[in-house]
């Protein structure tokens, strides 16, 4: 996804286009920030598409299986019931990620966001394409051609390729993969897959190709709050404005000192490789992604010019006026704080899972029976569920009262991540019953794990 431009001369380029003036013509740029960005990107990229491939113990390592409500992650299945470990892992992403841009700014925009990871890649693509931002430029200016249509009609032919296989891949998360794959294939995949695949290959396609910044600046609700966990002592991509003004171009060897010039050649090169086309000299804005474009073409011009580096750079505001940023604040602090407590708690939910569950269930059209015998019965169903991803033998048993009759399995094996329903019938003396409700339990297990649920037996109660 990266972009590769050759070396830019040192000169004023008077075609910055920002983006309240329509569409941005992303200039391509080599750099260590884009180099981190790229690598990351692919990275992200190749995780999203080997998800639904992978398997464990026989099954698809990752799926959210909606039709039978059970998500599998790794051998473990976890069902609706269990949620409270979802929410813990969504409140620890969460206070991960204020903390992240307490400290380092909007850096999920610029690095890890997928609307910006699918954004380069089809920038990527319609560079290939079609050339250079100026190249780019000339071509949606200049009359309709055969040259035109074919590069055109070829960039959206392989965005929409992409698309498709990324809307391919995130429906497989939740349908499994083998099964959606040949059902597209065979047409037979059933007609809410096959919409959902298209509705978000033609989400990829439209924020991606055609909205890209759109999405950031307008759509996305981070960019508005981001402000509130932001601090003169948070890192983001700043312009030094004390070293950089008085602005304007010079030759190499000219002496800034005499023409009374900073070191900002105003070259706008900043403003070129901005993916959202805004001007980081103009001081802290919404729509900065924090991608480090603009500090990398910064860093080429003062390399060229042979000043120093580090005119456009991650640094806080307190930093670029002059003082020393301070790490460890309230703030920061605190979202910390809160991000190893849920953390914690994910932690220990985790470790003292059991992986089986146990559910009663009274026959509620009849409290009780008497049978031939003077018996008093009653029945009940229970509901056993198997967590894990192998088969499981459980045994079931009574606690609490002096059964006289069993009628029903006590035993079963359950199959991976399944439950089996047990209809269960209960005979007692009510001679050895002490009131006309007995509390018991029901046990079950194996030698591995026991799990029990109580419930009541009722009686006349003589």
């Amino acid at each position: 996804m990266e972009n590769h431009a050759s070396r830019i001369d040192v000169k004023v380029c008077t075609d910055p286009r920002p983006i309240s003036q329509g569409h941005v013509y992303v200039r391509a740029q080599r750099g260590r920030w884009q180099r981190l960005r790229q690598s990351i990107g692919w990275v992200l990229m190749l995780l999203f598409l080997m998800g639904p491939w992978l398997r464990w113990n026989g099954q698809q390592a990752l799926l959210l299986d909606l039709d039978q409500q059970r998500f599998h992650l790794f051998g473990v299945t976890i069902w609706p019931q269990e949620l409270t470990l979802l929410a813990l892992l969504l409140m620890v992403a969460a206070f991960g990620l204020f903390f992240i841009t307490a400290f380092l700014g909007r850096v999920w925009c610029g690095y890890l966001c997928p609307q910006t990871v699918w954004t380069f890649w089809f920038i990527w693509v319609e560079e290939k394409l079609e050339g250079s931002a100026n190249k780019r430029r000339q071509l949606d200016k200049a009359r309709w051609s055969l040259n035109k249509v074919a590069r055109k009609g070829g960039k959206h032919l392989i965005w929409l390729l992409i698309s498709l296989l990324s809307g391919f891949t995130f429906i497989a998360y939740f349908v499994p993969a083998a099964e959606l794959a040949g059902g597209l294939l065979q047409w037979s995949a059933g007609l809410l897959p096959t919409f959902w695949v298209g509705f978000f290959a033609l989400c990829t396609y439209l924020n991606a190709g055609w909205m890209r910044a759109i999405m950031c600046t307008h759509m996305c609700p981070y960019s508005r709050f981001q402000s509130a966990m932001f601090d003169q002592d948070t890192y983001s991509v700043g312009y030094d404005a004390k070293r950089g003004e008085r602005r304007g171009p010079r030759s190499r060897k000219a002496d800034v000192t005499a023409l009374g010039l900073g070191d900002c050649i105003d070259c706008n090169l900043c403003v070129q490789v901005c993916p959202t086309g805004i001007d980081i000299r103009d001081g802290l804005q919404y729509e900065c992604l924090n991608c480090g474009a603009c500090a990398d073409a910064c860093d080429q011009t003062m390399n060229q010019m042979g000043y120093a580096t580090g005119l456009i750079r991650y640094a806080s505001e307190r930093q670029l006026a002059g003082g020393k940023t301070r790490l460890w604040r309230p703030k920061l602090a605190g979202y910390g704080l809160m991000m190893v407590l849920m953390l914690a708690a994910l932690v220990h939910a985790a470790v003292n899972r059991v992986p089986m569950a146990l559910d009663v269930q009274r026959d509620r059209n009849q409290l009780f029976r008497e049978t031939p015998e003077g018996w008093v019965e009653n029945t009940y169903m229970l509901k056993l569920s198997n967590r894990t991803q192998q088969p499981r033998h459980y045994r079931v048993r009574v606690e609490g009262m002096e059964v006289a009759s069993w009628v029903g399995a006590d035993e079963v094996v359950v199959p991976a991540g399944d439950i089996v329903n047990l209809s269960i019938s209960l005979a007692a003396d009510p001679y050895l019953l002490s009131g006309s409700m007995q509390p018991l339990r029901f046990v079950a297990g194996n030698d591995e794990t026991e799990v029990h649920a109580d419930s009541q037996f009722f009686s006349p109660g003589w």
